[in-house]
């Protein structure tokens, strides 16, 4: 069900449809564009959607299909039906033109495999074009949509006739012509011409006496006669009957191709369907192209999930523009049915809400929609919608009644199948009262499972959508800095109207400005700057977020090439290794060999046995001692030997972080936190998490002498991971607050942030004082400022740091 009967007017399908209308070639493809309409059968809407696709995939693989001749012969066909009628010479070229057309698609369809297409496909072969009529149409019309000499012996000789006829008529006028312009009757540029079907001669009105004949016409001005010679009389005659002759013979041959034609009307009317739907199709598809549409995964369930959804009507406009529309992201389920909609006046609030009515109505018809990829589609059997003033004159309705009698609607026949849309919800009365009666109907909506969009500025229902299960907030998003609307959606928190800073911008006295808050009232204003500070805040977090994303992956990248270096240095290294013992080897062997040859050379002259023996003997030992050329094999490094020592952990001494092996110097105290220095590094560390230890395991772990120790310490990256830029100290005390500043930094010099945000609220200006004169204490630190005034202001220190 629809509500009201003006919803394609006021959602703009009503401008799609006459572009599809203009998209067709033919008034059989216009006809299929005034019967669509939004189908409540989720199995029909599917069938459509597909077929659009199919036909989509046709034109963007630029496969050949037909793409003119899609003409309308069914009226044609309607006569042909009656017995004794005749079509003629210039609409059986349609019907050989269009069903030539026809046998195209067909046999396009034929060639594909039947699942590339398979509904389109199907289609296809269910038409009947019979060979024997398209035979018979192409045996009497030729291409050019004459009939042809051939089309019955009859005809052939009347038409042989007649050009005999015509060339002795021709000659004899000629001679004629010659003569008169040799006598000056007639100029040099005249030639022979046809009035009334007969061939005359035009002479100069002087000389029309001197040329017999029958004047036939005369021109315009009346200075030349057009005359048919006596002699050609005869021969005129002659060729006017043969053209009678010729005019009856062809009558006779169209009615008899009539006769043949009428059996396969009935199939040929079903054959001229399927060419409109093709004609159809093609239209919606290069719809669809011009609005980058696409089909996306359909559900028969109530919800709604798109992304980068974009207004069909404003996409094909500004597209002429050079520009692009900013897309909508919405989702609508069990959970958040219903999206209350807040933000200033000219946010954008309405286009969406239309877009999100013409998208859900153009897939219900059939339309492929301009959604990405990612999306699906849901399905509702209803749709209502109280868009813009319905006042009416006639039933004697204000604007608000008006609103009221759709409410009333809305209430009385709204399911868990149907999609709502009101704009302006509860506007049009007394703000207070319509703000009730609005949050009453909201909360019966809430109740009949519906799902909907409702655009507001009611604060009300912007606290009930936040404590009420169905409902959801969402604002259109406003540049509250440059005060200009973003024209995006984002769900999950109300929207400020910004009616203050707007009033301020267009430049309405100050004065007036600050009465009306004082006349709100402090809550409310308190609210509104809320929205906007949340705003400003989730903006400048992005902006981090994105530097910080900037900065993980470089980090990524860097760990990356350390890793690849690292692998490439170890293989290096073990190729060396390996190229040194086989050298080795050789080397010994060349040696073993010469030894060898000693010996025998010993044998040969023989010498004595046992100090040959003695020789082998020192040579295999010599052997075994230098070939002993075994794996690497990478012992772990020893562990390491703390010496605890007793005594007060105080400024000076040295001591190691349990569970850890890295040994600092206590630099300073403040209560339980302490303090340490670990080379370079400077930390807070709780005074129970450290051990003193002698000043020899100090010596030791710092390289004074040669003692291997692994150090580990600081994770890098759980710190980047853990450490935010942003530091709130709001209600913090003095000295707890400057331990969080000094950790605070620590970490953000070793990890190379070059500018902090510390928040610290305004109040009587004493904390942000301590940490401002703590901070100058840090060489680090270049430059210290207020932040923005819509982001805190003097509330937040914003730290540069060289």
């Amino acid at each position: 069900m629809l509500y009201p009967n003006t919803l394609e007017q006021k959602l703009g399908f009503d401008k799609l449809r006459e572009r599809l209308k203009e998209a067709c070639i033919s008034t059989l493809g216009q006809a299929f564009v005034e019967k669509i309409k939004f189908s409540e059968n989720f199995t029909l809407v599917e069938k459509l959607v597909s077929q659009t696709a199919e036909m989509q995939r046709i034109l963007e693989m630029g496969e050949n299909f037909p793409s003119q001749n899609y003409i309308d012969a069914t009226p044609y066909l309607k006569r042909a039906a009656i017995e004794g009628m005749l079509l003629t010479q210039a609409e059986f070229s349609d019907l050989k033109a269009s069903l030539q057309t026809i046998k195209l698609c067909i046999r396009f369809f034929e060639n594909q495999e039947p699942e590339s297409y398979p509904i389109l496909g199907e289609y296809s072969r269910n038409i009947r074009v019979d060979k024997a009529i398209t035979d018979a149409i192409d045996r009497i019309i030729d291409d050019r949509g004459q009939i042809r000499d051939s089309a019955s012996s009859e005809l052939s000789r009347i038409r042989k006739r007649l050009i005999s006829e015509q060339a002795g008529i021709r000659k004899k006028l000629d001679t004629i012509l010659k003569s008169a312009r040799s006598s000056g009757w007639i100029g040099d540029d005249v030639s022979l011409t046809v009035r009334n079907g007969r061939m005359v001669i035009p002479v100069a009105a002087e000389h029309k006496r001197k040329v017999k004949g029958f004047i036939h016409d005369e021109s315009a001005t009346g200075q030349t006669v057009f005359i048919e010679p006596t002699d050609v009389f005869e021969s005129n005659n002659e060729i006017r009957e043969l053209e009678y002759e010729e005019r009856r013979e062809i009558n006779r041959i169209l009615l008899e191709l009539t006769s043949q034609l009428r059996p396969y009307v009935p199939d040929l009317q079903k054959a001229y369907g399927f060419l409109g739907l093709m004609d159809f199709l093609r239209a919606k598809a290069k719809l669809a192209a011009e609005m980058n549409a696409i089909n996306p995964p359909f559900t028969n369930r109530q919800f709604i999930d798109w992304r980068n959804a974009r207004h069909p009507l404003l996409h094909l406009s500004f597209q002429k523009q050079g520009k692009k529309v900013v897309p909508l992201n919405i989702e609508l389920n069990e959970k958040q049915r219903i999206l209350i909609v807040s933000g200033p006046n000219a946010g954008g609030k309405s286009v969406s809400l239309k877009t999100v009515g013409l998208i859900q109505y153009m897939f219900q018809c059939g339309l492929l929609v301009p959604v990405e990829e990612g999306s699906s589609m849901g399905f509702f059997q209803n749709i209502f919608i109280d868009i813009g003033d319905e006042q009416s004159l006639e039933n004697d309705l204000s604007t608000y009644s008006s609103h009221l009698t759709n409410m009333r609607h809305f209430l009385t026949v709204s399911n868990r199948r149907t999609l709502f849309l009101i704009d302006e919800f509860g506007t049009g009365t007394e703000p207070g009262l319509g703000g009730a009666i609005a949050e009453s109907i909201l909360e019966n909506l809430v109740k009949s499972g519906a799902y909907g969009v409702i655009n507001t500025h009611y604060t009300n229902l912007k606290v009930l959508a936040d404590k009420t299960d169905g409902l959801v907030n969402g604002a259109m998003r406003f540049d509250g800095e440059h005060l200009e609307p973003l024209y995006q959606l984002e769900i999950g928190r109300p929207g400020s109207s910004f009616a203050f800073e707007i009033a301020s911008k267009i430049g309405l006295p100050e004065a007036v400005v600050n009465r009306a808050k004082e006349k709100l009232g402090k809550q409310q204003v308190n609210f509104e700057k809320l929205l906007k500070e949340l705003d400003i805040e989730r903006r400048v977090f992005a902006e981090k977020n994105i530097e910080v994303g900037i900065k993980e992956r470089k980090l990524a990248k860097q760990l990356s090439d350390y890793t690849a270096l690292k692998e490439n240095l170890e293989n290096n290294e073990k190729k060396i290794v390996n190229e040194a013992k086989q050298k080795a080897k050789n080397l010994i062997s060349d040696a073993n060999q010469l030894i060898e040859n000693t010996i025998r050379e010993i044998k040969e002259n023989k010498a004595e046995k046992e100090k040959t023996k003695t020789v082998r003997t020192t040579l295999e030992t010599f052997g075994k001692k230098n070939l002993a050329l075994e794996e690497v094999v990478e012992t772990a490094p020893a562990e390491e030997i703390y010496e605890p020592e007793g005594g007060d952990i105080v400024p000076g001494s040295y001591v190691r972080i349990l569970g850890q092996t890295a040994i600092g110097e206590v630099l300073a105290i403040r209560g339980k936190d302490i303090e340490i220095r670990i080379g370079d590094l400077k930390s807070t560390v709780k005074l129970n998490r450290l051990e003193k230890v002698s000043n020899k395991t100090y010596r030791a772990a710092t390289g004074e002498k040669k003692v291997k120790t692994v150090a580990k310490g600081v994770d890098l990256n759980e710190r980047m991971l853990n450490f935010s830029f942003n530091l709130d100290m709001r209600g913090k005390r003095g000295e707890e607050a400057l331990g969080l500043v000094d950790q605070f930094m620590d970490n953000a010099i070793m990890l190379g942030y070059d500018e902090l945000r510390i928040v610290h609220g305004k109040g009587d200006g004493i904390l942000r004082t301590l940490v401002r004169n703590h901070l100058r204490g840090y060489s680090q630190v270049r430059d210290m400022q207020d932040e923005h005034s819509d982001r805190g202001g003097a509330g937040v220190t914003i730290v540069k740091l060289k």
